[in-house]
């Protein structure tokens, strides 16, 4: 099995042991990628020479004999709405494009990426995406669509499809994405990958391009629940430049890999198994559920009453919101910098050259939610709507440890499906769009492939806030006894 083939804390615990070393590491990726990606459409920028040299001082480090990071010479794709300083950063637009075609430069890190580094880890680049993490296929980047490995004619889902492929395809051993309604979950469902997404406030946005400041989440993607976790556990905690970020402390999310789950109660709630889940999804999430309880954990019914109201809640909230923040992309501060006798040529390509369909559409519909005479109406009764969400689960974690339930309703819909349907493609996160709107952690996990279409099926359980340790636990022992195996293993 090549090394990327192998969980992310094995492949860095064989650096620091002197069994590998982070250059060899780079290589491999950067050759799986060169192999690999001209078909599956992953990434947007590899950073090829800066991981080398990050490689190279991982290297040294271990040389000198210094100690090396928790990440020590992973090999780490990142969203590319994630800013990096040394390597462009797009959000999949036209509109951070110059027009060399090079993508927006950011001075600074954002901290989740400040944190990779610091714990050795090597940045190997910038990952396609749906534009402005709008969308759930990843179908909507501006610069051409990403393929699932398991089937390159099917969605990765979105919009962090393309992290999700990177670590699916073997090309990185983990990787980061944003979660506003499902955008790492749902992914990770269709990729047969582990998609971690944090309480609300659990891990800074600083240097996340925003969408809907409310809901966006970083989270991260890895092979199995053990890299996830690590992961998650080195980019989380307190950061005094995001106002959100919640001083809290973190927990051992490695560590508790491997508890019992003896006693553990799981809810299963009713709302999420009705009508709209596919045959195949649901036999392989209730066989999953039956094995928590084989596993020391004790089932209960639960009800999520509210759940019926969460997709129109979220596409008003969530519109909204995008709708102020990308105001600031108005073609004077960010965008094509062109000469001025080239702006009329401009002006008649604006469809080329400024936001795609689906961020104009949300645009629009967020701008018209928050008009004059309609914002009551609509964006003040969905912030309602969404607290009786929240309640809906603060009451559910009172009786219940975790919640268990589908990730999606269906396995990976083939790539042009859905994009001239935008209902059918927002029904596609029914199930993840709850926990966001509640700011709760939720993980999705594999939990075998589809009898009709031997395609992966994710297991979603769900937190209460900062309940991850707990959460992880729980998905590490599920995960041991379904013994899933992905690509390549």
């Amino acid at each position: 099995m090549a090394m990327l083939d192998r969980s992310l804390v094995d492949v860095a615990a064989s650096v620091r042991a002197g069994e590998s070393s982070a250059s060899e590491l780079a290589r491999e990726a950067l050759a799986r990628i060169d192999a690999l990606d001209g078909e599956l459409g992953a990434f947007l920028h590899v950073g090829r020479e800066q991981a080398l040299r990050e490689a190279q001082r991982v290297d040294d480090k271990r040389t000198r004999g210094e100690s090396l990071g928790a990440l020590a010479g992973v090999p780490i794709a990142v969203k590319d709405c994630l800013c990096t300083r040394d390597q462009p950063t797009t959000a999949g637009s036209r509109i951070l494009t110059r027009a060399s075609g090079r993508g927006y430069q950011p001075p600074y890190d954002a901290t989740v990426v400040a944190r990779l580094r610091a714990a050795d880890a090597v940045v190997i680049g910038k990952t396609n995406m749906d534009e402005f993490a709008m969308g759930s296929s990843t179908e909507n980047s501006a610069f051409g669509v990403a393929r699932n490995p398991w089937d390159r004619t099917r969605a990765p889902g979105g919009s962090s499809g393309g992290s999700a492929v990177a670590v699916a395809a073997g090309m990185t051993a983990g990787a980061l994405g944003s979660d506003t309604g499902g955008s790492v979950r749902q992914p990770a469902a269709f990729t047969g990958t582990v998609g971690i997404k944090p309480t609300y406030g659990r891990v800074s946005r600083y240097g996340l391009i925003a969408f809907a400041s409310s809901l966006d989440q970083v989270g991260t993607f890895a092979r199995d629940v053990r890299g996830a976790a690590q992961l998650l556990e080195v980019i989380a905690g307190h950061d005094a430049r995001d106002s959100t970020s919640v001083a809290t402390p973190v927990g051992g999310y490695l560590e508790a890999c491997g508890r019992d789950l003896s006693g553990l109660r799981i809810g299963v709630p009713e709302e999420y198994f009705g009508d709209g889940l596919h045959d195949e999804v649901r036999v392989l999430v209730k066989s999953a559920i039956d094995a928590l309880e084989k596993l020391g954990a004790r089932l209960l019914t639960i009800q999520l009453p509210h759940t019926r109201y969460a997709v129109a809640t979220y596409y008003l909230v969530a519109t909204a919101e995008c709708s102020s923040n990308l105001a600031r992309f108005d073609g004077v501060r960010y965008g094509l910098r062109l000469p001025e006798s080239e702006l009329g040529a401009l002006y008649k390509k604006t469809r080329g050259a400024g936001f795609g369909t689906e961020v104009k559409r949300r645009i629009m519909l967020g701008t018209y939610a928050l008009s004059a005479g309609y914002y009551e109406a609509f964006y003040g009764r969905a912030q309602r709507v969404r607290t009786l969400i929240k309640r809906d689960f603060e009451a559910a974690f009172e009786r219940v440890d975790l919640i268990a339930t589908p990730v999606s309703p269906t396995v990976a819909f083939p790539l042009g499906e859905r994009i001239d349907d935008p209902l059918a493609m927002y029904l596609a996160d029914v199930y993840t769009l709850p926990a966001s709107l509640a700011g709760i952690a939720a993980i999705s996990l594999p939990c075998g492939l589809g009898s009709e279409s031997g395609l992966p099926v994710g297991l979603q359980l769900v937190a209460p806030a900062f309940g991850e340790e707990r959460m992880i636990a729980a998905a590490h022992a599920v995960e041991r006894a379904l013994d899933f195996r992905g690509l390549n293993a």
